[in-house]
């Protein structure tokens, strides 16, 4: 399996990040999602999954920040669509990213918590790891379940897998 997101001199394109223009933004979080191409996907998948986070966000804030979590995307879809995560446009069902947390802010507003949240290196240039998995089965969980509940849920159940970094600027 191959995955690819559109990248301008290497990075992700500011729109999809902390430089996104305010139309692109929910109360100052980068909300548009990036388009994604998916290669490949096994013939017998039954759904889609991906994980979007930033292990470089450790050393500044202690913990690995989540992105976007979103699973059962149709098996036989090849592109995920620019603002996908808040459009609607494919079916999908998004799990939390970081922003939920009393350490980054305890925010409650599902368009900020239960979509994407874009990239926004506080410090320095920061690689983020896009994983997407293909799957044997859809997975039986709820908008806004947590990484860990993906990560059991997933067990014994990935055909495949791709993994990317993605640069984004501070």
């Amino acid at each position: 399996m191959k995955i690819s997101v559109p990248l301008e001199k290497g990075m992700l394109p500011d729109k999809y990040g902390k430089h996104a223009p305010a139309e692109h933004q929910i109360e100052g979080h980068p909300a548009v999602s990036f388009p994604l191409s998916v290669e490949d996907v096994p013939d017998t998948a039954k759904s889609l999954a991906l994980t979007f986070v930033d292990f470089d966000a450790i050393p500044v804030g202690g913990f690995c920040w989540i992105h976007w979590l979103a699973c059962n995307f149709p098996p036989d879809i090849r592109t995920i669509p620019e603002n996908a995560s808040a459009s609607g446009a494919v079916p999908c069902i998004q799990g939390s990213n970081s922003d939920w947390s009393p350490l980054a802010g305890g925010w409650t507003d599902p368009r900020i918590i239960h979509r994407y949240a874009g990239p926004y290196p506080p410090d320095k240039d920061h690689a983020y790891t896009l994983t997407v998995y293909a799957l044997d089965i859809e997975l039986e969980l709820e908008e806004g379940y947590y990484l860990n509940e993906f990560r059991r849920a997933i067990q014994g159940h990935v055909l495949e897998k791709a993994v990317l970094e993605v640069t984004s600027r501070a």
